[in-house]
């Protein structure tokens, strides 16, 4: 199986591009900021989503995504109440993360079933 046949892989990749496009519109002020690491923290969720589809302990990999995630989401949140993302792309990006959240959290439950 692909990269792309994982849905979490699928489901993070639509994510990714919706918070660039989002991130690219913040004002200049804080483009340096708040949109780099917003940036940032998203493609490194990204980068460890295919890490953990190679890695043969696939714990480590996909808690320090989750992690990453809860930063995202803290920084999405400072940036909608700041005002430099509206409402509705709040809450598109945060339902995004929850449910990524969620994928992952049922990877890490399917590794250790016995």
């Amino acid at each position: 199986m692909s990269s792309v046949e994982l849905p979490l892989f699928v489901h993070w990749e639509k994510t990714l591009r919706d918070i660039l496009c989002r991130s690219e519109k913040f004002p200049k002020r804080v483009r340096f900021t708040f949109s780099s690491r917003v940036d940032n923290l998203a493609l490194d969720v990204l980068e460890l989503i295919v890490e953990a589809r190679y890695m043969k302990d696939k714990s480590a990999v996909l808690a320090k995504a989750n992690l990453q995630l809860e930063k995202l989401r803290v920084l999405l949140r400072i940036c909608h109440e700041e005002r430099h993302l509206d409402h509705k792309g709040f809450e598109h990006a945060a339902r995004n993360i929850d449910e990524a959240g969620r994928m992952i959290g049922g990877w890490l439950r399917s590794r250790s079933a016995p």
